[in-house]
């Protein structure tokens, strides 16, 4: 569900929405990092000016643990050309 969110937040922030992919890691019992690769200029974009759009979308995420248990790490990286 968070990743499906993120999927397609992102795609709308993008400027290269078909660069961007989403990767969820378990890094223990109720807690994963999801990470949004982009291309180099979207990864401006999705960290926004000092952290605000990262730290908004996570806000976000916090939301959905009314749901779901899980605590999530967001990262943000840039794609290798």
């Amino acid at each position: 569900m968070v990743e499906d969110f993120l999927y397609e937040y992102a795609k709308l922030i993008a400027d290269y929405p078909e660069k961007i992919k989403i990767e969820r890691e378990e890094l223990g019992e109720n807690f994963a990092e999801i990470i949004i690769s982009a291309d180099k200029v979207d990864t401006g974009k999705l960290i926004g000016k000092d952290g605000k759009m990262i730290n908004a979308i996570k806000t976000v995420i916090i939301g959905c643990k009314a749901k779901d248990p899980t605590s999530y790490r967001v990262t943000v990286k840039a794609l290798e050309q």
